[in-house]
C-alpha cells in the first residue's frame, strides 16, 4: 500500500532537481544571470568574463532552458514532470471516487491537473527562443490551470477524509494554494513590465512557484500512502456505467 507514495515524491524530486540543475548549467556557461544579480546593462564586450548582465539573460525557468546544451535536459525534465503530473491528478481522482464524495469536484480537478501537464508540455518543448508564442501559450495554460487545481485539491482535503489527517494537512494547503494563487497573479503583472526591474523580480516569483508546487505535491506522499492499485478499478467500472447510461 505505502508503494505509491512514491509518485508524488518522484513528481516533486524531478521538477526540482531538474530545474535547478538546468539553471546550474545556464549560470555555468553564462546563457543568464544569477537570481541575485540586479545589474543589467544594454550590452557587454564579447570578452566579457559573464559577470555583465543584459536584458535579455533575465533567469527565468524557460530562460535557463532556452541554449544548448541545457535545453535538451529542460525538456527531458519538463516532459517528465508533466507525466507524472497527468498521473498524479488521474491517480489521485481514482482516490477521491473510492470515498464516493464530491466526485463532481475531483473530475473538474483532474482536467484542470491534466490541462495543466498538457501546457507544461507545449512550453517544455516549444523553445522561447523559436516558438515564444505557443511556449507561452503552455506556460500561461499550465500557471492558470495550477491555480485551478490547488485550490481545488484543497477544498477537496477539507471535505474528503482520506487519511484522517486533514486537520493538519488542510491549513498547510491553504497556504501552498493561497500562496500559488496570489504569486500567480503578481507574476503575472510583473512579467508584462517592460522595465528589466521589474522582470527580474517576476524570475524570482517564477522560481518560487516552482517550489512552492513542488511542496503542495510533496505533501500528497501522506494521501499515496494509504492509495492501492484497486482504487483504479474505480475509474474504470465508472467508465462502463457511463458507457452503459449512454447505450441505453
Amino acid at each position: 500500500m505505502g508503494f505509491w507514495i512514491i509518485l508524488p515524491i518522484s513528481l516533486s524530486g524531478v521538477s526540482f532537481i531538474g530545474c535547478w540543475t538546468v539553471y546550474g548549467l545556464a549560470l555555468r556557461f553564462h546563457h543568464i544571470c544569477s537570481l541575485s544579480n540586479w545589474e543589467y546593462s544594454d550590452s557587454c564586450v564579447p570578452n566579457d568574463t559573464g559577470s555583465c548582465c543584459t536584458k535579455n539573460q533575465i533567469p527565468t525557468i524557460s530562460g535557463s532552458g532556452t541554449n544548448f546544451p541545457e535545453n535538451s535536459l529542460f525538456s527531458a525534465s519538463i516532459n517528465g514532470a508533466s507525466f507524472l503530473f497527468v498521473v498524479f491528478s488521474i491517480f489521485h481522482h481514482a482516490h477521491i471516487l473510492k470515498s464516493n464524495v464530491h466526485a463532481f469536484i475531483s473530475k473538474c480537478a483532474m482536467v484542470f491537473g491534466c490541462l495543466a501537464g498538457v501546457g507544461a508540455f507545449i512550453a517544455g518543448n516549444c523553445n522561447p527562443g523559436k516558438l515564444m508564442f505557443l511556449h507561452n501559450l503552455g506556460a500561461a495554460l499550465s500557471f492558470v490551470c495550477i491555480c485551478f487545481y490547488t485550490v481545488l485539491l484543497t477544498f477537496l482535503t477539507s471535505r474528503c477524509k482520506l487519511t484522517g489527517l486533514e486537520c493538519f494537512l488542510y491549513p498547510i494547503r491553504i497556504v501552498f494554494s493561497s500562496i500559488q494563487s496570489t504569486l500567480t497573479i503578481l507574476y503575472c503583472i510583473f512579467f508584462s513590465q517592460k522595465e528589466v526591474y521589474y522582470r527580474h523580480i517576476s524570475a524570482i516569483f517564477e522560481w518560487t512557484l516552482s517550489m512552492n508546487l513542488e511542496l503542495f505535491e510533496l505533501s500528497y506522499a501522506v494521501e499515496f500512502y494509504f492509495f492501492s492499485s484497486a482504487m483504479l478499478s474505480v475509474l474504470l467500472s465508472n467508465r462502463d456505467e457511463e458507457s452503459t447510461i449512454i447505450l441505453s
